[in-house]
């Protein structure tokens, strides 16, 4: 779920199946056993296939590899090569880019950062507010049309898994997703996920950081981050 949302807007385009799991490979595991999935990704850039249970780096090298040698297939009497680079760029300038981006912030204090995620709950009930917040940070940023904690029912076995991430959801496609997780004796981590999808073409060229800017003080707006944990940085930035 909290993977960038780039799969969901090709799947969509392909008319393919596609599944938003909880974090955690074992989701992965269910659907291919049952022949429902045969590629898989995680937001910490592991990728895999139907042939384990597991990540495979090994596999993601040679996908591209696989994927660069189909695109020049046709460019091997001299001519310039397609790279991984120009595979990329089309891409945004076909479905858009997502410009994608992870703020850890550890061993927070567990009550402190229980509270936050609470909060965030709350504020939920009132999308009015929301955006009220929003607009006031930035009047360019897109409304929020759905924010939720998010659930998922396994198709398989139907188990299911509650509590795995607070979502809110803007009307242009970006999102912000916060999760909790090591509430022990030694602090907690709030990891948060920030999403900006861009169509306009000559808007997919920008650096992360500053397609990124708007909606990362939202983010921080809407968590209340700094009053909670008292932090005025991530320890992490991915």
């Amino acid at each position: 779920m909290p993977t960038s949302a780039a799969l969901d807007v090709v799947a969509k385009h392909l008319n393919l199946k596609f599944f938003e799991v909880p974090t955690g490979w074992k989701f992965f595991g269910n659907l291919m056993d049952a022949g429902l999935c045969s590629v898989c990704g995680e937001e910490s850039f592991g990728t895999g296939s139907d042939h384990i249970r597991e990540k495979d780096g090994i596999w993601a090298v040679l996908a591209w590899l696989s994927i660069l040698a189909y695109k020049n297939k046709e460019n091997l009497g001299g001519e310039k090569l397609v790279s991984v680079e120009d595979i990329v760029r089309k891409h945004w300038a076909t479905f858009g880019r997502h410009y994608y981006t992870r703020y850890d912030y550890e061993n927070v204090d567990a009550g402190k950062a229980k509270e936050l995620m609470a909060s965030l709950v709350k504020l939920q009930s009132d999308l009015s507010e929301v955006n009220k917040i929003v607009k006031g940070l930035h009047s360019d940023v897109s409304n929020v049309v759905n924010a939720d904690e998010f659930e998922y029912k396994d198709p398989v076995d139907g188990s299911i898994s509650k509590h795995q991430g607070i979502r809110y959801l803007f009307e242009d496609g970006s999102r912000l997703v916060f999760r909790l997780s090591g509430t022990g004796s030694e602090g907690a981590t709030i990891r948060l996920y920030i999403e900006q999808y861009e169509k306009d073409p000559s808007k997919i060229g920008r650096e992360s950081s500053e397609a990124l800017s708007p909606l990362v003080e939202v983010a921080l707006k809407l968590s209340k981050m700094q009053e909670f944990t008292g932090r005025s940085a991530p320890t992490v930035i991915t």
